[in-house]
Formats: structure tokens, sequence, C-alpha cells
């Protein structure tokens, strides 16, 4: 199991070399500051906390600033544990950056959802609406709650309520390519969350790994002084009236004697 922090920042679309479109979703991902190594004889299970995008130290409490300087580091604004990793393999204040993946990985994202406010059972949980016509007097109601016996609403029924905002994962998600100096991960398809929403990267639980997709890239290469061919311009070449010849010459200059 491995994992990283990220930020989204929204979707795009890329191509491949043989003409397929893949929608996909940029994440920037920032060097990431293991803060906390947590083992099974002190805490009772093994993990490592990770924390990314730098926070001001003015805006940060006592405890913030006291916990970011065990791994020599700023506080950080997001934090996150990983669990079931060898903690064996990392030391508090190590660096890691979104080089761990590689594209054609598959990953699970994790992040939380947008929020909706209050809404009905029809947009909360896709519920039917009854007749809008004939008088019915029934359109966008709860309908019923419950059975005759034991008269009450069971617990687990679906009603209106705060729709969203709740941590939602989206498993299986192809690592389409990783930006080492955009420090950015394209995951094929929408990862859940709001733009520069906050979101969890990790291996895929159920594994799986496709064949990495070449795409297609729109590179603008400088051309030297050297490299620049010369083009041959050919002049035209123009026909020029044939000149007279001597005789008619001498005939115009006797012409002009006898005038």
């Amino acid at each position: 199991m491995k994992g990283i922090l990220g930020r989204k920042v929204g979707m795009t679309q890329v191509f491949t070399t043989d003409g397929k479109l893949i929608p996909v979703t940029v994440i920037e991902v920032e060097k990431n500051v293991i803060t906390q190594i947590k083992t099974v004889e002190k805490d009772g299970y093994n993990s490592i906390q990770l924390g990314t995008f730098d926070k001001k130290e003015k805006v940060s409490n006592k405890p913030e600033i006291g916990h970011a300087k065990k791994a020599n580091t700023m506080p950080k604004r997001f934090l996150k544990e990983i669990k079931g990793i060898d903690v064996s393999n990392y030391e508090v204040g190590q660096v890691i950056a979104g080089d761990i993946f590689e594209a054609g990985e598959l990953v699970d994202v994790t992040g939380t959802s947008k929020g909706k406010g209050f809404q009905g059972t029809i947009k909360r949980h896709n519920f039917s609406r009854g007749p809008m016509s004939h008088g019915s007097h029934y359109h966008r109601a709860v309908g019923s709650r419950g059975p005759m016996r034991p008269m009450r609403v069971l617990k687990g029924k679906k009603l209106p309520g705060h729709m969203g905002n709740e941590q939602v994962t989206i498993q299986n998600l192809e690592v389409i390519s990783v930006d080492l100096e955009n420090n950015c991960i394209l995951v094929q398809g929408n990862v859940p969350g709001p733009k520069k929403g906050y979101v969890l990267i990790r291996s895929a639980i159920k594994g799986g790994k496709n064949e990495a997709k070449e795409l297609v890239t729109y590179v603008i290469e400088e051309v030297t002084e050297n490299e620049v061919k010369e083009e041959v311009v050919t002049e035209e070449v123009i026909d020029e009236p044939v000149a007279e010849t001597s005789e008619n010459n001498e005939e115009e200059t006797t012409q002009k004697d006898g005038e």
C-alpha cells in the first residue's frame, strides 16, 4: 500500500496516439512530508501520517507548530494517515513525490463530495415523483414512511436531509500520466469533491495494472539559425526585344539626310 496527498485542480482531456480521447482529472501533488509514524508497539497499528501544502505559523496554533517541528518542516494544511504500510521503509521528515505512481497503475481516490444542503427524496435518493395532472395533490412528497406496525418510522428509512459533504472513495481509476515538472498527476475519469478540494490517492485495494497509454504531445521545438534552410530565389529572365540590325539604322539615317 502506498499513497500521496493532493489537491483537485479540474478536468481536461488528452489524446492517445491511436486517436482515442480520455477525460482526465488534474490533481496537484506537491511534495508530501512524513510528519509522524505510528507503530503497533506504541499506537496499536502501523501507519504513516502525510502532510502537504504549507501553512503560515501566524495562523497555526502551538500544537500544530510543535508537531511540524518534529519533522523539521512547516505546519501543513492537509494531514492524512495511510494504514497497512511497512513503516520500516520510512522515517519522520522523509519527502515523498508523485513519482511513487506510474502511468497505468490503478488507484483509489478519496475526497469530500460537494455539499448540496438540505434536499428532498427525489434529488437525494432518486425517488420517482407522483402524477402531475388530473387533480393529483401528490407530486414531490415523501410518501409512505413506515408500516402499520410498529407505528413508527424504522431506522434507515430514506427521507429528506443533508445531501453531500461526506467522504467518498472512487475505486480503480487509472493513472494516465505523472508530470513531475508541473507537480501533477492525471487520473482517468472524475474524482470526488470540488475544485481545490483535497484528495488522497492510494494504491487500488483490488489491485491490478493496465498498460501505459502513449499520449500525443504538443511540443514546439525551437529552430536554431543553423537549422534554417536557405531558400534559393530564382530570378525570372525577361525576354528583351531584339536589337535592330545595322542596315536598318543606315536606312533611317539616309531618310533623315534626304529630308
